[in-house]
């Protein structure tokens, strides 16, 4: 495998990113795996990691890099505040710029295949991932939520006012404890999908808390639920990536 951290270079600065991919078989399809809020760190870089290996060149970028190059809940002694902050810094129409600066790198190198990419967002990512399925239609095959808080609001800027521009597979894995996407915003959310015409799914992780993914997440992480988001994402990534 090959591993390297980059900067991608954007209309706010130098966005410091990881990308990792496989030593042979190239040029591989692209997957841009958007972080949660606690930050880039190394339990991301692993998944990021574990996509790779499958045969995917995927870049892990740090959202926050207007802000800061490193940032870690777990090594940080305010944390959690500075985390909040953090995240509020970070808007859907940002992100969207972030999403686009990163494609257009990703097009220079030798080793990413042009053409339909994958996104996978988790948790403060969710929506990001799914506004880049709408904002970025002509370039996004698949793009999954898991988790993903803030999917449907009452904001000029919430994704599901632009679900109708989806052009590829969309995904929703959802927890059946989530105190941040509570079913009733799910139900919301499923409510407009179903007046759409696009292809999407709504799935429900029973028994998982918010956070099932993350092996580092102690009394949340859930083996099951995540050995089944990583088949569901594989899945998706074949039908439509075809590595």
């Amino acid at each position: 495998m090959i591993e390297s951290h980059i900067d991608i270079k954007t209309k706010d600065g130098m966005m410091n990113s990881f990308i990792t991919h496989p030593e042979e078989g190239g040029p591989h399809p692209v997957v841009l795996f958007l972080m949660d809020a606690p930050g880039k760190r190394e339990e991301l870089h692993d998944m990021a990691r574990r996509i790779a290996t499958v045969g995917y060149y995927v870049i892990l970028p740090n959202l926050y890099y207007r802000s800061v190059r490193e940032f870690d809940i777990n090594r940080d002694p305010d944390g959690g505040k500075r985390m909040f902050a953090l995240m509020r810094s970070l808007t859907n129409d940002l992100v969207m710029e972030d999403v686009g600066a990163t494609l257009a790198y990703a097009d220079t190198q030798a080793a990413a295949r042009k053409g339909k990419v994958g996104v996978v967002g988790y948790c403060m990512s969710g929506p990001f991932a799914f506004m880049a399925a709408s904002r970025h239609a002509d370039r996004v095959g698949v793009s999954a939520s898991m988790y993903g808080v803030a999917l449907i609001t009452d904001g000029a800027d919430s994704p599901h006012l632009f679900a109708r521009d989806i052009k590829g597979e969309m995904y929703f894995g959802c927890a059946e404890h989530d105190g941040y996407a509570p079913p009733e915003q799910i139900n919301a959310l499923e409510k407009h999908l179903a007046g759409l015409n696009i292809n999407y799914r709504v799935e429900w992780y029973p028994g998982a808390d918010h956070g099932f993914a993350f092996p580092q997440r102690a009394g949340m992480y859930d083996k099951p639920s995540a050995e089944r988001h990583w088949e569901r994402l594989f899945d998706m990534f074949r039908r439509n990536l075809k590595p």
